[in-house]
């Protein structure tokens, strides 16, 4: 539940600071009933949250760096949201064991960002060795759209693009090779994505009307945005997500 809830507060804010968002082939995007790994290049702090809401109403987990659990609320956050804390440094079994065990026994995927930090184009080859033990496939999207909280608050174009579901069951070893077959499969698809969405960005802004509207709207989103933080503050004394979700 707060896991649907928080999706949807953090799309309202950003529709309030940019309602230009647009998303392209959804129709490719498995049934909710499949699970499947949705991977993407990170581009920006909020691509997770467009990948997310046009997937709706399938639920993930998701990787995270352990740095990002150390604040109090920002953690209970993204551990109520279904992430595990990685070690980048140190990985161990658990950042291949769990996600695999979730993609096989729950009913939520995985996201996942295969190039590890944002702006990276290197593919790693985790994605590859969790979507063959798992036996599911990869779905890639790309996001284009501004790279900056002031571009985005200026109302610069949004856009989601969604590719082929990748299927990897070819692949009969993930040694050196077949990873190496998988992340060309994934950045190939990347590519392509990529240059489908050229034409859209133009810098088309959303209309004033639709500017006005949103900008009614970003009081109620930041008093919404100021109640969440505060209960999940106190919330976050009480209430473990890692045990529950155990």
């Amino acid at each position: 539940m707060f896991y649907t809830y928080l999706r949807g507060l953090v799309v309202f804010i950003l529709w309030a600071l940019n309602g230009n968002a647009h998303y392209h082939n959804k129709e490719k995007i498995p049934a909710k009933e499949e699970n499947y790994i949705l991977v993407a290049p990170h581009r920006t702090w909020w691509d997770p949250v467009y990948m997310a809401f046009a997937t709706k109403p399938k639920q993930f987990i998701f990787m995270a760096k352990k740095e990002l659990f150390k604040n109090r609320v920002f953690g209970w956050w993204i551990r109520m949201c279904g992430a595990f804390p990685i070690d980048r440094e140190h990985p161990d079994a658990s950042a291949i064991k769990y996600p695999v065990k979730m993609l096989k026994t729950s009913q939520r995927s995985l996201i996942m960002f295969p190039s590890g930090s944002r702006h990276s184009t290197d593919v790693k080859g985790g994605v590859a060795v969790i979507a063959k033990m798992a036996k599911v496939r990869i779905m890639p999207a790309v996001y284009a759209g501004p790279m900056s909280l002031k571009g985005l608050a200026a109302g610069e174009r949004v856009d989601m693009n969604f590719g082929n579901p990748i299927d990897i069951s070819d692949i009969k070893r993930m040694n050196d090779q077949g990873v190496e077959e998988v992340a060309r499969r994934i950045q190939a698809e990347f590519d392509r994505l990529d240059a489908e969405l050229l034409p859209y960005q133009k810098g088309q802004k959303s209309n004033i009307f639709w500017r006005i509207l949103r900008a009614l709207a970003f009081i109620p989103a930041i008093i919404l945005g100021l109640l969440t933080f505060i209960f999940s503050f106190l919330a976050s004394f009480v209430w473990d997500p890692d045990k529950h979700r155990k």
